[in-house]
């Protein structure tokens, strides 16, 4: 990998420009995609925390206009056991179909200590990754697209949450929305899973051990801050069978929407749907807006409600993520955001 280096970055992306036209392919869905073993190459950038002055890692793409012209920002966060080394070329691809700025940094890395798993300083890590490649390059501010999957999806709807006015949209895939819920869930039989382990190594214990410890659940969790995200474009998705197949039940997911929608004062997904989709069965009275053609995600939809500026699918898959029509939604989406370059 390379060091982030601006001052060889724009001769490098010229190299990299040609590279990426010549493997660009155009598929019968009119999708670009691009072969995977000829991608560029992601370059290491460092930055130093706001908060605990520390120096903290990402990878970065930047397409050679960005260095002279406003370009859009795709963040994608690595998922829950992951760091910013993680491939996920899938995503990649997507935004070097795009001509956009590719950041995938590592907020602490994995999420098994107390610094990781939508810490404060998870948190404004990613903030601080964005503000170094809004000064360094030429970023169109209203045009700055977060995603996640798993992990990274629980961190999206966080930021979300916590910063809707930093990101003009974002796309949360199969992402955990309540750790205290999670941790149950991976302890039944009254045996921790790795994945409880991870989170109360992240917590520091388990729910209801302290009023202290309920805090650190609450604070790192998206389903209490979710009802913040006002008119962001936020669009969240899992699969019928996850929970089953997966680790993340799909009630994280809608969980999540009812709270945006009870914010909103829109229609709820009711319990009776909800029980119904969370065995793994398609509902007996789909309402027109869950109508939705296999075309779109290239599966079945078995269920799409809004509220708002905020829409929620549950596809035909598991814990999984479906990159195409995530970016292709995002790249619909402006919205400025409070982002400025930082005074020299």
């Amino acid at each position: 990998m390379h060091r982030f280096q601006l001052t060889n970055q724009f001769l490098l992306s010229r190299n990299i420009l040609l590279v990426t036209f010549a493997v660009l392919i155009i598929s019968t869905a009119g999708q670009f995609n691009l072969n995977a073993a000829e991608l560029p190459k992601l370059t290491k950038m460092t930055f130093q925390s706001s908060l605990d002055d520390s120096t903290q890692p990402a990878l970065i793409w930047i397409p050679p206009k960005a260095m002279q012209e406003p370009t859009p920002l795709f963040i994608f966060l690595h998922s829950w056991s992951g760091d910013y080394k993680q491939n996920n070329n899938v995503w990649f691809a997507q935004a070097v179909a795009r001509n956009w700025i590719y950041l995938h940094p590592n907020f602490r890395g994995r999420n098994d200590n107390p610094a990781s798993c939508g810490s404060e300083l998870a948190r404004q890590d990613i903030l601080d990754c964005i503000q170094k490649v809004i000064d360094s390059t030429e970023v169109d501010t209203s045009r700055i697209y977060l995603a996640g999957s798993s992990g990274g999806g629980h961190m999206s709807m966080l930021m979300a949450g916590y910063y809707p006015d930093r990101f003009s949209a974002v796309s949360a895939w199969v992402g955990i929305s309540d750790l205290a819920e999670w941790y149950r869930f991976h302890s039944r039989g009254g045996k921790p899973s790795n994945y409880a382990r991870m989170v109360q190594a992240s917590t520091q214990g388990v729910p209801g051990q302290s009023p202290e410890v309920d805090a650190q659940y609450k604070a790192r969790s998206p389903i209490f801050h979710i009802q913040n995200v006002g008119d962001l474009p936020l669009d969240l998705n899992t699969g019928i069978h996850d929970g089953h197949t997966g680790s993340v039940p799909i009630v994280h997911t809608i969980n999540a929407f009812n709270k945006i929608a009870q914010e909103k004062q829109a229609p709820l997904i009711s319990p009776e749907e909800i029980e119904t989709l969370s065995q793994e069965q398609p509902l007996s009275n789909p309402q027109p807006s869950d109508i939705v053609p296999t075309t779109e995600y290239d599966t079945r939809i078995y269920l799409r409600r809004h509220a708002g500026e905020t829409r929620v699918t549950v596809f035909e898959g598991g814990h999984e993520s479906i990159p195409v029509p995530a970016c292709r939604w995002l790249s619909k989406q402006e919205r400025k955001t409070e982002w400025v370059k930082s005074k020299e």
